[in-house]
């Protein structure tokens, strides 16, 4: 992009004073961003934010370096940081539909349709540090392929691998799209749990193009993370097309939750023993089905019946009728969330 172009662009974006400068030449003082290249300056006449600036450097940069196929591994990581601090930004201001910036858009990297997934570390601490390349080798070889990574943060890393992938991995199967990406994400899990992070979550969602959607596809899975740490807490693995009634759930006032489940419960929480959560989740799981239930348990059928009927009595729900079902499913969802075990 030539020079004067991208002057325009910027002060059609920031709404402030551009002006350029060669190398060396002196600038007027005042409150003003600069920002070289080696040949060229560039002057912001107002205040910008750390995301802003280092925009205003990325785009500065040598365009021809950014858009060829061979961008070093040190410019990936500063491109990525620089997006990470981009994205983390606009979540900050609640602006999910902003466009990708032209600095990032060029990126090879977020080019084409991307799946996204989201890794969290599920520890206390910061975790050891790990080179950027040293995780990008071990991306690579998990995907076969190359991999954007982008660290939102000291527990989040955003990844997008390519979507054919995805074709690939389904081909001569006859799997849904949602199947493949749930193997995908349960395979990523793995092997971060194994060889990176530890303890950790993921979730991901459908493709999509970075270039329109980017932020709000990040919001979308920093969401399910937290709506399956949440509602799902036996699984790792979280997907938002699992996770409607949860994200329906969460929605509803903390008054209104707590009204409901002492309702439902009739004030016989410690009904909902280790045992018994275990015994309603499974029968749940099996579609309210007895004789596969029992079977998953490893009991007999007489001792769920006799679990059953003993929450029946204690409660008068009897989860083996629909209506009472539905209520009892609603009752365990809102009882891990209100933290009442």
């Amino acid at each position: 992009m030539e020079l004067e172009q991208l002057r325009g662009k910027l002060e059609t974006i920031f709404g402030k004073k551009v002006t350029t400068h060669a190398e060396g030449e002196k600038t007027a003082a005042g409150e003003a961003f600069v920002v070289g290249n080696g040949r060229d300056v560039l002057v912001v006449h107002g205040e910008l934010t750390p995301s802003e600036r280092e925009l205003v450097a990325l785009l500065l940069d040598d365009g021809r370096r950014v858009e060829s196929r061979s961008v070093s591994g040190t410019d990936n990581e500063r491109l990525s940081e620089a997006l990470a601090a981009w994205i983390v930004e606009r979540l900050e201001q609640g602006d999910q539909e902003a466009d990708l910036p032209e600095a990032f858009a060029r990126w090879p990297m977020l080019a084409g349709l991307k799946v996204p997934l989201l890794v969290y570390g599920d520890y206390p601490e910061r975790l050891p540090s790990s080179s950027y390349v040293d995780l990008k080798k071990l991306l690579r070889t998990f995907f076969e392929a190359e991999v954007a990574l982008i660290p939102l943060h000291n527990k989040m890393w955003l990844i997008l691998a390519d979507a054919s992938l995805l074709t690939e991995a389904r081909e001569g199967e006859e799997e849904s799209i949602e199947e493949a990406l749930s193997a995908l994400a349960s395979g990523l899990q793995d092997m971060a749990a194994s060889e990176w992070v530890g303890e950790c979550h993921v979730a991901t969602t459908y493709p999509f193009s970075p270039a329109g959607s980017l932020v709000h596809t990040v919001a979308t899975l920093r969401e399910t993370i937290e709506l399956g740490r949440n509602f799902r807490q036996s699984s790792n693995i979280h997907l938002p097309w699992e996770l409607r009634l949860e994200t329906l759930l969460d929605a509803v006032p903390k008054r209104a939750k707590n009204r409901f489940l002492e309702g439902v419960l009739r004030r016989a929480e410690p009904s909902f023993d280790p045992e018994m959560l275990q015994t309603l989740e499974a029968f749940f799981n099996e579609n309210c089905n007895v004789s596969d239930t029992a079977k998953r348990l490893y009991i007999h059928r007489n001792t769920l019946l006799y679990r059953l009927d003993k929450f029946k009595q204690e409660t008068e729900m009897d989860v083996r009728d629909f209506e009472h079902a539905v209520l009892v499913r609603l009752a365990l969802l809102l009882y891990k969330v209100t933290k009442r075990r």
